[in-house]
């Protein structure tokens, strides 16, 4: 049964990778005024927050087969994830919506940094709240950061923009036969251990009954129908 999220609050979870569009490294600002685009207009009647991953321009985990220590490299992917807000934030006020910056290590001189009570009157006022640098911590996702804040900032669900439509029982880019599956438990996701989040923000959900759904954002008006709450992808509940 659809959930109907009109004027809810939302936290929306961006992959970096979206920023690279048709390139193979960081930016595609066409394919990224049309993603602010859709977002603004997709999210007009919803209170909404963004996290947004670093993979177009930083990978942790390349750099750590190479010596460089993994608090350094996740330290560095912290750093991606501010350029991809900052820019980010000009394409959608270009839109029509105003938007904060907000990061979870502090850099007054860029963005404010996080504060949950002033996160919440910045959402309440109709502003995108962009939330960069993950949790803050190395060792952690952006992943495991939308869960978090989602939780944080008391969003009636969280969904995860990706390249297929949600959750199936294999890659269905190299397996044809892979199976697509509607709605999954969060207890059944972590005994299957499907690879589409990890653990830590499945757990996340689960504990503060957060609703996750999962679909790809490029389909034909995939994000107007999730953000409604409409049935696409995968629901993870």
């Amino acid at each position: 049964m659809s959930q109907s999220l009109k004027k809810s609050r939302v936290l929306l979870k961006l992959s970096g990778e979206f920023f690279q569009g048709h390139s193979d490294f960081g930016f595609d600002f066409p394919e990224i005024k049309k993603l602010a685009e859709r977002i603004v207009e997709s999210c007009s009647n919803s209170e909404l927050a963004l996290v947004i991953g670093g993979g177009n321009l930083f990978r942790g985990a390349p750099a750590t087969e190479y010596g460089v220590e993994r608090a350094s490299a996740d330290s560095a992917g912290m750093l991606a994830t501010v350029m991809n807000a900052l820019i980010f934030q000009s394409f959608l006020e270009d839109a029509g919506r105003e938007t904060r910056v907000m990061t979870a290590v502090e850099m007054r001189q860029l963005a404010e940094p996080f504060i949950r009570r002033r996160a919440l009157r910045h959402l309440q006022k109709g502003r995108i709240v962009i939330l960069a640098c993950g949790t803050g911590n190395p060792y952690f996702t952006t992943d495991s950061a939308a869960a978090l804040r989602a939780a944080e900032l008391k969003c009636e669900i969280l969904i995860k923009a990706t390249s297929v439509n949600g959750v199936y029982t294999d890659d269905p880019k190299k397996n044809p036969e892979a199976k697509h599956i509607d709605a999954l438990t969060y207890k059944r996701f972590l005994m299957e251990n499907y690879k589409v989040m990890d653990s830590a923000a499945i757990s996340i959900c689960r504990d503060n009954k957060i609703p996750i759904r999962v679909f790809s954002i490029f389909e034909k008006d995939s994000l107007n129908k999730a953000v409604k709450g409409k049935d696409i992808g995968t629901l993870i509940k």
